[in-house]
């Protein structure tokens, strides 16, 4: 019989010394599994006995949590740190393996995007934290493609000299699973760009339009930290990111009237439903065309 406490002490162990997880993550992982052993002593009416552990036990547990008004978020995560003991027990202590891909925890409900006001977006795009004035006018124009286009970092980032957005022309951007998607460009975002172009200077067409200090192509890192330090300077929230600009696009658009399927052409979503997250984010205004719905449009 596999003695659960020492069972427990030694998994904690080898998660924080062989592992190296943060503390916080073996003080999670040992609450979870304290609570599925504590579970099985009221269950089973006495210490448990590990070895004869059944798939039944695991999903009466999680469905005693859920009786408890436990999230699925967390009952997910719980079963993702049980998971891992059960596998650490087959591994170190010859457990009899249990068919655990058979066990499917509580679906977690994508969270909704979480959106910049017109005022922060507007922030985003428009300010610097840079001493450089080259650095300041490529951030501002890849914001403002961001905000402006809706693109993902990933997209914004692959595009070429040749691809160099010009308003009244739709800007070819090829997303996931090499889907091309057509978006179109706003003033603002052919304004900003010509500013960062003014100082990048010229570059053969399969050059990258977004270069880094040393010339070579904006690695996504620097563009993420470019925009932290930007949110630190400004005061912007926390939830300040690149994708988040993204969501700002979408939810303003929506906010201001746009039609949900035309968004979904927008960002370039396979489904649908991706893009129904953003009827949770706030709503305001009535404009039955894009470029009216967006607030940069000016």
């Amino acid at each position: 019989m596999i003695a659960p406490l020492a069972a427990r002490e030694a998994f904690l162990e080898w998660l924080a010394q062989e592992r190296r997880a943060s503390p916080e993550t073996v003080e999670a992982y040992g609450r979870d599994v304290a609570e599925l052993l504590g579970f099985l002593a009221n269950h089973q009416g006495e210490e448990p006995d590990l070895a004869a552990l059944r798939l039944a036990d695991l999903r009466a547990f999680l469905a005693h949590r859920a009786a408890q008004g436990i999230g699925a978020s967390s009952r997910a995560r719980q079963l993702s740190a049980i998971k891992t003991f059960l596998r650490f027990l087959v591994r170190r202590h010859g457990l009899a393996p249990l068919p655990l891909g058979g066990l499917t925890g509580p679906r977690r409900k994508p969270p909704v995007p979480r959106a910049l006001t017109e005022s922060q977006a507007r922030t985003a795009t428009t300010d610097s934290a840079e001493d450089s004035p080259a650095m300041a006018a490529r951030n501002q124009a890849l914001f403002t493609l961001l905000y402006g286009c809706g693109l993902r970092i990933s997209e914004a980032l692959s595009l070429d000299m040749r691809d160099a957005p010009r308003a009244g022309v739709g800007l070819r951007v090829m997303g996931k699973g090499r889907k091309e998607r057509v978006v179109p460009v706003l003033p603002a975002v052919e304004q900003a760009m010509a500013e960062w172009l003014r100082h990048r200077g010229p570059a053969t067409p399969d050059a990258p339009l977004f270069t880094g200090a040393k010339g070579g192509r904006l690695n996504p890192g620097v563009a993420q930290r470019a925009l932290r330090d930007l949110r630190r300077a400004t005061g912007l929230p926390e939830h300040t990111t690149p994708h988040a600009l993204r969501h700002s696009f979408a939810t303003h658009l929506l906010g201001g009237g746009a039609d949900l399927r035309a968004i979904q052409e927008l960002l370039g979503h396979a489904s649908l439903s991706t893009t129904q997250r953003y009827t949770g984010v706030d709503q305001a205004g009535l404009l039955d065309t894009w470029r009216r719905a967006h607030p940069r449009a000016d």
